[in-house]
C-alpha cells in the first residue's frame, strides 16, 4: 500500500464512519491507497498497522490444515485489517487481497497502544469486530459443505463485480487461474468447469477468449442466494 498525506480527508472519513469517538487523535492516522490485485497482507507476515477500509473491496483467504486456500469473505467499508494481530501480537492469520482500487485509514500499533489501549469505546468496538470475524471464519467449512458449487461460484462472481451492476470481465477466471479459483471455492477443477459450462448454457454468463462476462446480473443474484460471501 502507498501512504499519502490528506488530513482533511482523514477527518471526513472519521466523521462519515462515526469513528471520532473511537479514534480520538486524527493526527496519528494516515491514508493508504491500494490498487486492484494488491496483496494488503499475507498469511504469516508481520504487520505493524491497524487499517480501516474506507473505500474499495477486498477478499480474504484462510489456509486449511491441508495447506489449501479457502475464501472466507469479501469485505467492504468499514472493515478492519490487523485487529486480531494487534490484540494477540501475532503474524497475519489471513491473506487480504484487493478486488478493486481503494483506500484505508491506518494507524501504527505503537500509536494505537499509546492513544487507545485502555479506552472503553475503542475496546468495545474492537471486541465486536473480532467476535464477528471469528464467527465468520468458523462458517467457512460449513459454506463449502452446505452450499452447492453453483451458489458458491455465483456469489464469488457477484463479489468480484466491483459495482455489482452489470457485465464485467473477470481476469481471475482465465484458464490459468481456474485451478486456484477451484481451490478457494473448495472444489475440483473439473467440477468448476462443469458449473461454468452450465451457467453459460443458462445465459447467466459468457465464456469468451478465456474470460467470463456476466450477462444476467439478476439471475446471478438469484443463484447466489443473497451472496454467501458478503
Amino acid at each position: 500500500m502507498r501512504k499519502q498525506p490528506d488530513h482533511e480527508q482523514v477527518k471526513k472519513w472519521l466523521k462519515d464512519y462515526g469513528l471520532n469517538d473511537i479514534l480520538k487523535n486524527a493526527s496519528k492516522l494516515s491514508i493508504f491507497s491500494f490498487s486492484k490485485g494488491d496483496v494488503l497482507c499475507e498469511d504469516g507476515e508481520h504487520i505493524d498497522h491497524l487499517y480501516f477500509l474506507t473505500e474499495g473491496k477486498v477478499k480474504i483467504f484462510t489456509t486449511s490444515p491441508e495447506g489449501k486456500r479457502l475464501i472466507v469473505r469479501f469485505k467492504k467499508p468499514l472493515a478492519l485489517i490487523g485487529d486480531v494481530e494487534f490484540v494477540q501480537n501475532t503474524p497475519v492469520i489471513n491473506t487480504v487481497e484487493a478486488v478493486s482500487d481503494g483506500f484505508c485509514l491506518g494507524i501504527s500499533f505503537e500509536d494505537l497502544h499509546d492513544m487507545q489501549g485502555d479506552d472503553p469505546a475503542f475496546l468495545r468496538f474492537l471486541l465486536q469486530t473480532i467476535a464477528q470475524k471469528f464467527y465468520t471464519e468458523s462458517q467457512v467449512t460449513s459454506f463449502n459443505r452446505l452450499y452447492p458449487l453453483d451458489v458458491r461460484l455465483s456469489s464469488y462472481l457477484l463479489s468480484l463485480s466491483e459495482d455489482g451492476q452489470g457485465s464485467q470481465y473477470h481476469d481471475e477466471m482465465q484458464a490459468a487461474h481456474l485451478t486456484e479459483v477451484a481451490e478457494v471455492l473448495g472444489t475440483s477443477y473439473r467440477h468448476l468447469n462443469r458449473v461454468i459450462k452450465q451457467l453459460c448454457e443458462d445465459g447467466v454468463i459468457e465464456r469468451k477468449r478465456g474470460k467470463l462476462t456476466i450477462l444476467d446480473i439478476e439471475a446471478l443474484r438469484l443463484r447466489a442466494e443473497g451472496n454467501i460471501y458478503e
